[in-house]
């Protein structure tokens, strides 16, 4: 580890549990990105911090910053400028410039202006805890007016991409490079293959073999899903290649705007607003029916618990897992539902961003005929790819919440929610 970029290094200990040793090299890193030294290192220890570090540090010059490091597995050889904050800004984004930046692979930190406002994912998660319907309705305005805003943003850089660059985005990190490597068929390498392939798959009570799992179809909450775990990561990656996205257009997107990269801006007698932070992935030729996946999924179906925290899954729900090997079935029964703040949400996105789009890009002639399978298996990959679900894994999954996030995943792969199949509104586009 020692021959790791410092970053990298913080990354791996903390991932260990040795914080001190973590925010020692952190410390390294941010004086020699900013010739002074911490006087205090905080690392965050938040749900959020799936792929990544953040947390405080001030300096002995007396700035206090708020740093935030991504990692990818890769990223030597596929990502040449990380962070575009500048991209986004000069195309009319809210969005917060860091004050020190360093984009060397390994040590990508971003070091920001300290704030008192909060990450909105904070903000939701309270209201969450504690539902106060006095505030619901400023909270779902604020992300109704960045839906709006990343709509009109969309469609005033749509345009026809250029396949070689395209197929440089960043964005790719998320989906199609996390389904790949040189071992392994296409849609069961990278990540797949690191947490899922030839190991157990507990869920509740159920412990199938990888193949079993892998190829059994779904009933979840009464609904019969054809499509199998297999299905889906063999369409994932065909489907979101980047050699398959050329033909629907690109835009300019932050490509990761799920609300722990947003701060949360409410200042007495203005209406709150939402800002974005860490555009790792954002840029300039982002395919259009991709750019908006994750925010979709993360700030929507994430939520409550389940994935973030999934210790508290098995307080919140009652999953029940039947599996019928006769019938190559596995029968999942559930009691998760959206919250009334994701609900506004998904309608609010649905509404303000994903309706709209489609039909611009119809109306250009670039909708492609697979569209909803672009979506669709966009959002499988985002819970099965992030953290691995698989009990007893990386991710800290119990088999209530893999049980749970595998229904989900499952049902939103096939082209549903287990709740109204929240993409058929949209079918009229076809």
């Amino acid at each position: 580890m020692s021959h790791e970029p410092l970053a990298a290094q913080a990354n791996t200990l903390a991932k260990q549990g040795q914080w001190q040793a973590a925010s020692d090299k952190l410390s390294q890193l941010i004086r020699e990105m900013t010739g002074s030294q911490p006087v205090s290192l905080t690392i965050n220890r938040d749900q959020y911090s799936l792929n990544s570090l953040n947390g405080l540090a001030e300096l002995s010059r007396g700035e206090s910053l708020f740093f935030k490091y991504h990692h990818e597995e890769g990223e030597e050889k596929s990502i040449e400028e990380y962070y575009r904050a500048e991209l986004l800004q000069t195309y009319g984004f809210p969005v917060d410039l860091p004050l020190y930046a360093c984009k060397e692979p390994g040590r990508q930190l971003l070091l920001y202006r300290k704030r008192e406002t909060e990450r909105f994912a904070d903000v939701c998660r309270r209201w969450e805890a504690s539902p106060d319907a006095a505030t619901l309705p400023k909270l779902v305005a604020a992300q109704r007016a960045l839906d709006q805003l990343t709509f009109e943003r969309a469609i005033s850089t749509l345009r026809v991409g250029d396949p070689a660059q395209i197929q440089k985005e960043a964005i790719h990190q998320l989906f199609y490079n996390r389904l790949i490597d040189t071992e392994h068929e296409a849609g069961f390498g990278g990540r797949v293959a690191r947490f899922y392939v030839d190991k157990p798959m507990q869920l509740g009570d159920e412990i199938l073999s990888w193949e079993q799992f892998a190829n059994y179809q779904w009933h979840i909450n009464g609904i019969h899903y054809p499509h199998s775990v297999a299905t889906l990561f063999r369409q994932a990656a065909h489907y979101l290649a980047p050699s398959e996205l050329t033909d629907q257009g690109v835009i300019v997107a932050h490509g990761d705007a799920h609300n722990a990269n947003v701060w949360f801006e409410d200042e007495p007698g203005q209406n709150a607003r939402l800002t974005l932070f860490d555009p790792a992935f954002a840029g300039d030729q982002i395919p259009a029916l991709l750019a908006e996946v994750k925010a979709t999924f993360h700030n929507i179906f994430a939520h409550p618990y389940w994935l973030y925290e999934p210790g508290l899954a098995p307080q919140h729900y009652q999953v029940a897992v039947a599996v019928d090997h006769d019938r190559q079935l596995i029968a999942i029964h559930h009691n998760w539902q959206l919250s009334k703040l994701r609900q506004a949400f998904l309608e609010s996105k649905i509404n303000h961003y994903w309706r709209p789009l489609l039909t611009e890009l119809k109306a250009r002639q670039l909708l492609p005929l697979h569209w909803q399978s672009i979506i669709q298996l966009g959002l499988f990959c985002c819970p099965t790819l992030v953290l691995d679900l698989r009990t007893g894994g990386f991710g800290q999954h119990n088999p209530t919440s893999s049980a749970l996030g595998w229904a989900i995943a499952v049902a939103l792969g096939n082209g549903g929610d287990g709740l109204g199949d929240w993409i058929a509104p949209l079918d009229m586009l076809a």
